[in-house]
Protein backbone atom coordinates (compact mmCIF):
# COMPACT_ATOMS: atom_id res chain seq x y z
CA UNK A 1 0.00 0.00 0.00
CA UNK A 2 2.79 2.50 1.16
CA UNK A 3 4.42 1.60 -2.59
CA UNK A 4 1.34 2.81 -4.23
CA UNK A 5 0.99 5.77 -2.54
CA UNK A 6 4.75 6.86 -3.31
CA UNK A 7 3.77 5.83 -6.86
CA UNK A 8 0.71 8.38 -6.77
CA UNK A 9 3.20 10.78 -5.03
CA UNK A 10 5.94 10.28 -8.01
CA UNK A 11 2.85 10.65 -10.64
CA UNK A 12 1.74 13.69 -9.01
CA UNK A 13 5.15 15.45 -9.13
CA UNK A 14 5.52 13.97 -12.67
CA UNK A 15 2.22 15.49 -14.02
CA UNK A 16 2.77 19.21 -12.60
CA UNK A 17 6.08 19.57 -13.85
CA UNK A 18 4.66 19.28 -17.46
CA UNK A 19 1.37 21.45 -16.37
CA UNK A 20 4.13 24.06 -15.13
CA UNK A 21 6.28 23.37 -17.68
CA UNK A 22 3.67 24.40 -20.44
CA UNK A 23 2.38 27.37 -18.20
CA UNK A 24 5.83 28.96 -18.37
CA UNK A 25 5.13 29.47 -22.06
CA UNK A 26 2.81 32.38 -21.14
CA UNK A 27 4.24 35.47 -18.76
CA UNK A 28 0.01 35.44 -17.47
CA UNK A 29 0.05 32.02 -15.97
CA UNK A 30 4.23 31.79 -15.24
CA UNK A 31 3.78 32.34 -11.66
CA UNK A 32 1.23 29.59 -11.33
CA UNK A 33 2.67 27.32 -12.90
CA UNK A 34 5.71 27.72 -11.07
CA UNK A 35 3.99 27.18 -7.75
CA UNK A 36 1.71 23.97 -8.97
CA UNK A 37 5.20 22.42 -9.97
CA UNK A 38 6.76 23.46 -6.67
CA UNK A 39 3.87 21.73 -4.66
CA UNK A 40 4.38 18.69 -6.83
CA UNK A 41 7.54 18.11 -5.87
CA UNK A 42 6.78 18.77 -2.38
CA UNK A 43 4.48 15.95 -2.64
CA UNK A 44 7.28 14.05 -3.90
CA UNK A 45 9.80 14.82 -1.63
CA UNK A 46 7.70 14.05 1.38
CA UNK A 47 6.46 10.78 -0.05
CA UNK A 48 10.18 10.00 -0.56
CA UNK A 49 11.14 10.53 3.12
CA UNK A 50 8.38 9.08 4.72
CA UNK A 51 7.15 6.25 2.37
CA UNK A 52 10.85 5.57 0.63
CA UNK A 53 11.48 1.64 1.61
CA UNK A 54 14.51 -0.66 0.14
CA UNK A 55 14.65 -3.96 -0.87
CA UNK A 56 15.31 -5.37 2.32
CA UNK A 57 12.40 -3.16 3.60
CA UNK A 58 14.99 -0.19 5.34
CA UNK A 59 13.00 2.98 5.44
CA UNK A 60 15.22 6.23 5.19
CA UNK A 61 16.72 7.42 8.58
CA UNK A 62 18.25 10.49 9.87
CA UNK A 63 16.00 12.80 9.33
CA UNK A 64 17.26 15.21 11.42
CA UNK A 65 19.97 16.12 8.88
CA UNK A 66 17.09 15.56 5.89
CA UNK A 67 14.76 18.40 7.70
CA UNK A 68 18.24 20.42 8.20
CA UNK A 69 19.18 20.24 4.89
CA UNK A 70 15.79 20.94 3.85
CA UNK A 71 15.36 23.81 6.17
CA UNK A 72 18.53 25.63 5.12
CA UNK A 73 18.42 25.19 1.81
CA UNK A 74 14.56 27.13 1.79
CA UNK A 75 15.93 29.86 3.91
CA UNK A 76 18.67 30.57 1.50
CA UNK A 77 16.64 30.29 -1.44
CA UNK A 78 13.84 32.21 0.16
CA UNK A 79 16.13 35.07 1.14
CA UNK A 80 18.46 34.91 -1.86
CA UNK A 81 14.87 35.01 -4.92
CA UNK A 82 13.54 37.95 -2.88
CA UNK A 83 16.63 40.16 -2.55
CA UNK A 84 17.74 39.40 -5.76
CA UNK A 85 17.13 42.58 -8.06
CA UNK A 86 15.88 41.70 -11.88
CA UNK A 87 19.50 43.05 -13.09
CA UNK A 88 21.05 40.29 -11.18
CA UNK A 89 18.62 37.68 -11.49
CA UNK A 90 20.77 36.05 -14.63
CA UNK A 91 23.54 35.36 -12.40
CA UNK A 92 21.76 33.62 -9.96
CA UNK A 93 20.36 31.41 -12.30
CA UNK A 94 23.63 30.79 -13.20
CA UNK A 95 24.40 29.96 -9.52
CA UNK A 96 21.62 28.32 -8.35
CA UNK A 97 21.80 26.40 -11.41
CA UNK A 98 25.12 25.28 -11.21
CA UNK A 99 24.15 24.20 -7.82
CA UNK A 100 22.06 21.66 -9.29
CA UNK A 101 24.96 20.30 -11.64
CA UNK A 102 26.89 19.78 -8.05
CA UNK A 103 23.90 18.14 -6.96
CA UNK A 104 24.25 15.41 -10.10
CA UNK A 105 27.93 15.12 -9.59
CA UNK A 106 27.64 14.79 -5.77
CA UNK A 107 25.21 11.90 -6.52
CA UNK A 108 27.42 10.29 -9.38
CA UNK A 109 30.63 10.23 -6.68
CA UNK A 110 28.44 8.72 -3.54
CA UNK A 111 27.27 5.57 -5.66
CA UNK A 112 30.83 5.22 -7.42
CA UNK A 113 32.36 5.18 -4.10
CA UNK A 114 29.37 2.74 -2.68
CA UNK A 115 29.63 0.56 -5.52
CA UNK A 116 33.43 0.54 -5.35
CA UNK A 117 33.20 -0.40 -1.28
CA UNK A 118 31.09 -3.15 -1.92
CA UNK A 119 33.68 -4.97 -4.12
CA UNK A 120 35.35 -7.85 -2.07
CA UNK A 121 39.67 -7.92 -2.08
CA UNK A 122 40.21 -11.03 -1.19
CA UNK A 123 43.36 -13.56 -1.36
CA UNK A 124 42.22 -17.15 -2.58
CA UNK A 125 42.50 -20.19 -4.83
CA UNK A 126 42.12 -17.41 -7.53
CA UNK A 127 45.02 -15.49 -6.63
CA UNK A 128 44.83 -11.87 -5.13
CA UNK A 129 42.19 -9.63 -7.23
CA UNK A 130 38.65 -8.00 -7.48
CA UNK A 131 35.65 -9.85 -6.87
CA UNK A 132 32.65 -7.61 -8.60
CA UNK A 133 29.11 -8.45 -7.43
CA UNK A 134 26.12 -8.66 -9.68
CA UNK A 135 25.64 -5.47 -10.75
CA UNK A 136 24.78 -4.00 -14.35
CA UNK A 137 27.71 -1.81 -16.58
CA UNK A 138 24.66 0.51 -17.07
CA UNK A 139 24.92 1.62 -13.87
CA UNK A 140 28.39 2.63 -14.47
CA UNK A 141 28.01 3.86 -17.46
CA UNK A 142 24.84 6.64 -16.06
CA UNK A 143 27.05 7.23 -12.61
CA UNK A 144 29.74 8.19 -14.97
CA UNK A 145 27.90 10.09 -17.44
CA UNK A 146 26.10 11.78 -14.50
CA UNK A 147 29.30 12.97 -13.40
CA UNK A 148 30.87 14.51 -16.37
CA UNK A 149 27.58 16.52 -17.31
CA UNK A 150 26.93 18.20 -14.14
CA UNK A 151 30.33 18.26 -13.43
CA UNK A 152 30.82 20.47 -16.51
CA UNK A 153 27.43 22.07 -15.40
CA UNK A 154 28.61 23.06 -12.30
CA UNK A 155 32.23 24.86 -13.04
CA UNK A 156 30.39 26.39 -16.39
CA UNK A 157 27.62 27.97 -14.24
CA UNK A 158 30.25 29.39 -11.79
CA UNK A 159 32.37 31.24 -14.89
CA UNK A 160 29.02 32.10 -16.38
CA UNK A 161 27.85 33.40 -12.94
CA UNK A 162 31.26 35.38 -12.12
CA UNK A 163 31.18 36.41 -16.15
CA UNK A 164 27.75 38.13 -15.29
CA UNK A 165 28.87 40.05 -12.06
CA UNK A 166 31.82 41.57 -13.43
CA UNK A 167 34.40 39.24 -11.09
CA UNK A 168 35.90 37.29 -14.18
CA UNK A 169 36.60 38.51 -17.70
CA UNK A 170 36.75 36.95 -20.96
CA UNK A 171 40.11 34.60 -21.63
CA UNK A 172 41.01 32.75 -24.39
CA UNK A 173 44.53 31.90 -26.40
CA UNK A 174 44.82 30.35 -29.53
CA UNK A 175 44.36 27.13 -30.51
CA UNK A 176 41.81 26.86 -26.94
CA UNK A 177 39.13 25.23 -28.91
CA UNK A 178 41.16 22.50 -30.34
CA UNK A 179 42.60 21.98 -26.74
CA UNK A 180 39.25 21.81 -25.33
CA UNK A 181 38.62 19.11 -27.38
CA UNK A 182 41.31 17.58 -26.70
CA UNK A 183 40.73 17.56 -23.14
CA UNK A 184 37.02 16.09 -23.96
CA UNK A 185 38.47 13.30 -25.92
CA UNK A 186 40.47 12.75 -22.95
CA UNK A 187 37.62 12.29 -20.50
CA UNK A 188 35.85 10.02 -23.06
CA UNK A 189 38.74 7.67 -23.18
CA UNK A 190 39.69 7.88 -19.28
CA UNK A 191 35.97 6.43 -19.23
CA UNK A 192 36.34 3.95 -21.68
CA UNK A 193 39.52 2.63 -20.08
CA UNK A 194 37.65 2.40 -16.89
CA UNK A 195 34.88 0.46 -17.81
CA UNK A 196 37.14 -1.84 -19.10
CA UNK A 197 39.48 -2.17 -15.90
CA UNK A 198 37.11 -1.89 -13.60
CA UNK A 199 37.94 -2.01 -10.82
CA UNK A 200 41.71 -1.92 -11.13
CA UNK A 201 42.42 2.06 -10.33
CA UNK A 202 39.31 2.59 -10.99
CA UNK A 203 39.28 5.23 -8.08
CA UNK A 204 42.06 7.12 -9.78
CA UNK A 205 40.73 6.85 -13.21
CA UNK A 206 36.82 8.29 -11.67
CA UNK A 207 38.74 11.49 -9.91
CA UNK A 208 40.62 12.42 -12.63
CA UNK A 209 37.23 12.13 -14.70
CA UNK A 210 35.78 14.52 -12.41
CA UNK A 211 38.97 17.08 -12.16
CA UNK A 212 38.70 17.20 -16.46
CA UNK A 213 35.25 17.52 -16.15
CA UNK A 214 35.62 20.93 -14.15
CA UNK A 215 38.55 22.06 -15.90
CA UNK A 216 36.75 21.29 -19.29
CA UNK A 217 33.56 23.30 -17.78
CA UNK A 218 36.35 25.80 -16.66
CA UNK A 219 37.16 26.64 -20.23
CA UNK A 220 34.52 26.42 -22.01
CA UNK A 221 32.67 29.48 -20.70
CA UNK A 222 35.79 31.43 -19.99
CA UNK A 223 36.30 32.58 -23.75
CA UNK A 224 32.51 33.37 -24.25
CA UNK A 225 31.84 36.91 -25.23
CA UNK A 226 29.24 38.65 -22.91
CA UNK A 227 26.57 39.26 -25.92
CA UNK A 228 26.22 35.38 -26.33
CA UNK A 229 25.82 34.38 -22.40
CA UNK A 230 22.20 33.75 -22.62
CA UNK A 231 22.88 30.75 -25.32
CA UNK A 232 25.87 29.24 -22.64
CA UNK A 233 22.72 29.89 -20.00
CA UNK A 234 20.28 27.55 -21.33
CA UNK A 235 22.79 25.21 -22.67
CA UNK A 236 24.23 25.22 -19.08
CA UNK A 237 20.49 24.64 -17.84
CA UNK A 238 19.86 21.66 -19.87
CA UNK A 239 23.03 20.06 -18.86
CA UNK A 240 21.82 20.27 -15.68
CA UNK A 241 18.59 18.42 -16.46
CA UNK A 242 20.34 15.76 -18.13
CA UNK A 243 22.66 15.46 -15.30
CA UNK A 244 19.76 15.02 -13.23
CA UNK A 245 17.85 12.51 -15.21
CA UNK A 246 21.01 10.34 -14.55
CA UNK A 247 20.25 10.84 -11.09
CA UNK A 248 17.01 9.29 -11.58
CA UNK A 249 17.83 6.09 -13.38
CA UNK A 250 20.73 5.81 -10.23
CA UNK A 251 17.79 5.57 -7.92
CA UNK A 252 14.86 4.55 -10.05
CA UNK A 253 13.01 7.53 -9.15
CA UNK A 254 10.27 8.46 -11.46
CA UNK A 255 9.99 11.41 -10.91
CA UNK A 256 13.86 12.94 -10.47
CA UNK A 257 14.08 11.22 -13.79
CA UNK A 258 10.89 13.25 -15.77
CA UNK A 259 11.97 16.24 -14.30
CA UNK A 260 15.81 16.07 -15.56
CA UNK A 261 14.48 15.17 -18.90
CA UNK A 262 11.90 17.88 -19.40
CA UNK A 263 14.72 20.05 -18.06
CA UNK A 264 16.95 18.96 -20.46
CA UNK A 265 14.94 18.77 -23.62
CA UNK A 266 13.72 22.47 -22.55
CA UNK A 267 16.86 23.86 -22.18
CA UNK A 268 18.12 22.20 -25.36
CA UNK A 269 15.39 23.27 -28.16
CA UNK A 270 15.79 26.41 -26.18
CA UNK A 271 19.28 26.59 -26.67
CA UNK A 272 18.89 25.55 -30.53
CA UNK A 273 16.24 28.20 -30.93
CA UNK A 274 18.62 30.78 -29.24
CA UNK A 275 21.56 29.99 -31.42
CA UNK A 276 19.20 30.44 -34.42
CA UNK A 277 18.26 33.58 -33.52
CA UNK A 278 21.59 34.29 -33.39
CA UNK A 279 22.81 32.66 -36.67
CA UNK A 280 25.47 31.00 -34.67
CA UNK A 281 26.26 27.19 -34.38
CA UNK A 282 25.87 25.27 -31.85
CA UNK A 283 29.05 23.20 -32.54
CA UNK A 284 30.64 26.12 -31.49
CA UNK A 285 29.05 26.85 -28.52
CA UNK A 286 29.77 22.74 -27.01
CA UNK A 287 33.63 23.65 -28.48
CA UNK A 288 34.06 26.91 -26.26
CA UNK A 289 34.69 29.04 -29.24
CA UNK A 290 31.71 31.26 -29.23
CA UNK A 291 32.19 34.95 -29.99
CA UNK A 292 34.71 36.68 -27.85
CA UNK A 293 33.80 40.51 -26.67
CA UNK A 294 35.44 42.80 -29.73
CA UNK A 295 37.72 45.74 -29.23
CA UNK A 296 35.06 49.06 -28.33
CA UNK A 297 34.98 51.49 -30.74
CA UNK A 298 34.31 55.27 -29.16
CA UNK A 299 33.22 58.31 -30.58
CA UNK A 300 31.83 59.04 -34.10
CA UNK A 301 31.55 56.39 -36.22
CA UNK A 302 33.91 54.86 -38.61
CA UNK A 303 32.24 56.67 -41.52
CA UNK A 304 33.18 59.87 -39.65
CA UNK A 305 29.34 60.39 -38.82
CA UNK A 306 28.31 62.61 -35.79
CA UNK A 307 25.14 61.81 -33.60
CA UNK A 308 22.46 64.59 -32.93
CA UNK A 309 20.19 64.40 -29.73
CA UNK A 310 16.50 65.02 -28.92
CA UNK A 311 15.29 66.95 -25.64
CA UNK A 312 12.72 65.28 -23.37
CA UNK A 313 10.33 67.65 -24.63
CA UNK A 314 10.72 67.01 -28.13
CA UNK A 315 10.85 63.66 -27.99
CA UNK A 316 6.93 63.49 -25.62
CA UNK A 317 5.27 66.13 -28.43
CA UNK A 318 6.91 63.48 -30.82
CA UNK A 319 5.24 60.53 -29.41
CA UNK A 320 2.12 62.00 -28.59
CA UNK A 321 1.25 62.45 -31.52
CA UNK A 322 2.24 59.30 -33.40
CA UNK A 323 -0.66 56.86 -34.63
CA UNK A 324 2.19 53.87 -33.54
CA UNK A 325 5.56 53.68 -31.49
CA UNK A 326 7.05 50.65 -30.68
CA UNK A 327 9.15 50.22 -27.52
CA UNK A 328 12.98 47.57 -27.89
CA UNK A 329 13.68 47.13 -24.24
CA UNK A 330 16.82 46.38 -23.22
CA UNK A 331 19.35 45.51 -20.51
CA UNK A 332 19.64 49.04 -19.44
CA UNK A 333 15.70 49.03 -18.73
CA UNK A 334 16.91 46.27 -16.43
CA UNK A 335 19.57 47.88 -14.87
CA UNK A 336 17.16 51.31 -13.98
CA UNK A 337 14.35 49.14 -12.71
CA UNK A 338 12.57 51.33 -14.72
CA UNK A 339 9.70 48.61 -16.15
CA UNK A 340 7.04 49.94 -14.15
CA UNK A 341 7.51 53.53 -15.07
CA UNK A 342 7.54 52.30 -18.82
CA UNK A 343 4.19 50.76 -18.11
CA UNK A 344 3.40 53.80 -17.35
CA UNK A 345 4.47 55.53 -19.99
CA UNK A 346 3.04 53.31 -22.06
CA UNK A 347 -0.88 53.78 -20.61
CA UNK A 348 -0.09 57.55 -21.20
CA UNK A 349 0.35 57.36 -24.73
CA UNK A 350 -2.37 54.92 -25.23
CA UNK A 351 -4.70 57.29 -23.36
CA UNK A 352 -3.88 59.79 -26.24
CA UNK A 353 -4.60 57.46 -29.01
CA UNK A 354 -1.39 55.89 -30.01
CA UNK A 355 -1.05 52.15 -30.17
CA UNK A 356 2.29 50.99 -28.29
CA UNK A 357 3.66 47.79 -28.30
CA UNK A 358 7.11 46.19 -27.40
CA UNK A 359 9.73 44.78 -29.35
CA UNK A 360 11.36 41.56 -27.89
CA UNK A 361 14.97 39.87 -29.05
CA UNK A 362 15.74 36.35 -28.34
CA UNK A 363 18.76 37.32 -26.69
CA UNK A 364 17.98 40.66 -24.87
CA UNK A 365 19.19 41.07 -21.67
CA UNK A 366 21.57 38.78 -19.81
CA UNK A 367 19.40 35.34 -19.90
CA UNK A 368 16.49 33.69 -22.21
CA UNK A 369 13.29 35.71 -21.34
CA UNK A 370 15.23 38.55 -19.18
CA UNK A 371 12.74 41.39 -20.83
CA UNK A 372 9.68 38.84 -21.19
CA UNK A 373 10.34 38.41 -17.22
CA UNK A 374 11.14 42.07 -16.33
CA UNK A 375 7.87 43.21 -18.34
CA UNK A 376 5.68 40.68 -16.76
CA UNK A 377 6.86 42.26 -13.33
CA UNK A 378 5.11 45.40 -14.03
CA UNK A 379 1.48 43.54 -15.56
CA UNK A 380 2.47 44.75 -18.98
CA UNK A 381 -0.17 43.04 -21.17
CA UNK A 382 1.56 39.80 -22.74
CA UNK A 383 -0.59 40.52 -25.97
CA UNK A 384 1.65 43.54 -26.49
CA UNK A 385 4.94 41.67 -26.56
CA UNK A 386 5.94 41.20 -30.24
CA UNK A 387 8.80 38.78 -31.13
CA UNK A 388 11.17 39.65 -33.59
CA UNK A 389 9.89 38.32 -36.76
CA UNK A 390 6.71 40.19 -35.90
CA UNK A 391 8.14 43.51 -34.62
CA UNK A 392 10.40 43.43 -37.69
CA UNK A 393 6.90 43.31 -39.97
CA UNK A 394 5.36 46.09 -38.21
CA UNK A 395 8.65 48.88 -38.28
CA UNK A 396 8.26 50.02 -41.47
CA UNK A 397 4.69 51.18 -40.52
CA UNK A 398 5.78 52.58 -37.19
CA UNK A 399 6.17 56.43 -36.07
CA UNK A 400 8.68 56.36 -33.40
CA UNK A 401 10.69 53.24 -31.83
CA UNK A 402 11.90 54.28 -28.58
CA UNK A 403 14.84 51.76 -27.59
CA UNK A 404 16.00 51.69 -23.55
CA UNK A 405 18.72 50.43 -22.85
CA UNK A 406 19.20 47.78 -25.69
CA UNK A 407 22.67 48.00 -28.13
CA UNK A 408 23.22 44.71 -29.77
CA UNK A 409 19.89 43.47 -30.12
CA UNK A 410 19.80 46.78 -32.91
CA UNK A 411 23.03 47.24 -34.90
CA UNK A 412 22.42 47.14 -38.40
CA UNK A 413 26.51 45.52 -38.17
CA UNK A 414 25.21 42.48 -37.69
CA UNK A 415 23.95 43.08 -41.28
CA UNK A 416 26.56 44.97 -42.93
CA UNK A 417 29.80 44.36 -41.27
CA UNK A 418 30.98 41.12 -42.12
CA UNK A 419 34.03 41.61 -39.94
CA UNK A 420 31.80 42.29 -37.12
CA UNK A 421 31.53 39.73 -34.30
CA UNK A 422 27.83 39.70 -34.37
CA UNK A 423 27.65 39.32 -38.18
CA UNK A 424 24.69 37.71 -39.68
CA UNK A 425 22.97 37.68 -36.31
CA UNK A 426 19.09 38.81 -37.03
CA UNK A 427 18.75 41.41 -35.76
CA UNK A 428 15.13 44.27 -34.29
CA UNK A 429 15.34 46.32 -38.00
CA UNK A 430 14.55 49.61 -36.35
CA UNK A 431 15.84 51.61 -38.77
CA UNK A 432 12.70 51.52 -41.03
CA UNK A 433 10.79 52.82 -38.72
CA UNK A 434 10.00 56.47 -39.31
CA UNK A 435 11.65 57.81 -36.08
CA UNK A 436 14.40 56.17 -33.79
CA UNK A 437 15.20 57.12 -30.40
CA UNK A 438 17.94 55.80 -28.57
CA UNK A 439 17.91 56.14 -24.74
CA UNK A 440 21.49 55.69 -23.33
CA UNK A 441 23.41 56.79 -20.16
CA UNK A 442 26.29 57.42 -22.90
CA UNK A 443 27.52 56.13 -26.02
CA UNK A 444 29.67 53.79 -24.47
CA UNK A 445 29.49 50.49 -26.42
CA UNK A 446 27.09 47.37 -25.52
CA UNK A 447 27.79 43.64 -23.57
CA UNK A 448 29.61 42.86 -27.15
CA UNK A 449 31.76 45.84 -26.65
CA UNK A 450 31.53 46.62 -30.21
CA UNK A 451 30.34 50.07 -32.00
CA UNK A 452 26.60 50.74 -33.26
CA UNK A 453 26.33 52.63 -36.06
CA UNK A 454 22.71 52.96 -35.88
CA UNK A 455 23.31 55.64 -33.43
CA UNK A 456 25.04 57.83 -36.52
CA UNK A 457 22.07 56.97 -38.59
CA UNK A 458 20.06 59.96 -39.93
CA UNK A 459 16.84 59.01 -38.46
CA UNK A 460 18.32 58.46 -35.02
CA UNK A 461 17.92 60.46 -32.33
CA UNK A 462 20.15 59.94 -28.52
CA UNK A 463 17.85 60.87 -25.57
CA UNK A 464 20.93 60.30 -22.75
CA UNK A 465 20.42 59.41 -19.55
CA UNK A 466 19.17 57.14 -16.37
CA UNK A 467 16.03 55.17 -18.13
CA UNK A 468 14.11 55.31 -15.15
CA UNK A 469 15.01 58.99 -15.06
CA UNK A 470 14.14 59.82 -18.74
CA UNK A 471 10.67 57.63 -19.06
CA UNK A 472 9.22 59.40 -15.75
CA UNK A 473 10.73 63.05 -17.16
CA UNK A 474 8.34 61.65 -20.14
CA UNK A 475 5.65 60.62 -18.52
CA UNK A 476 5.92 64.48 -16.85
CA UNK A 477 5.58 65.95 -20.16
CA UNK A 478 2.88 63.70 -21.74
CA UNK A 479 0.71 64.59 -19.08
CA UNK A 480 1.61 68.40 -19.55
CA UNK A 481 0.50 68.38 -23.43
Amino acid sequence: MELNILTICYLIGSVTFIIGLKMLSNPATARRGNLIAAAGMSVAILGTIFLYKDEDGNALHNYGWIFGGVFIGAIIGTFAAKKVKMTAMPEMVSLFNGMGGACAALISIVEFNHLYSSIEFFNGSLGNGFVIPDFSFGFLLIICSGLIIGSVSFAGSIIAWGKLNGKIKDFSFRGQHIFNLVILVVILIIAFLLFISFPENSLLLFYTILLLSLLYGILFVLPIGGADMPVVISLLNSFTGVAAACGGFLYDNKVMLTGGILVGAAGTLLTILMCKAMNRSLKNVLIGNFGGTAVAVHGTSKTGGAYKEITISDAAMTMSYSRKVIIVPGYGLAVAQAQHVCHELEKMLEEKGVEVKYAIHPVAGRMPGHMNVLLAEADVSYEKLEEMEQANDEFKTTDVVLILGANDVVNPAAKTDPTSPIYGMPILEVEDAKLVIVNKRSMKPGYAGIENELFFKPKTSMLFGDAKSVLQQLVSELKNL
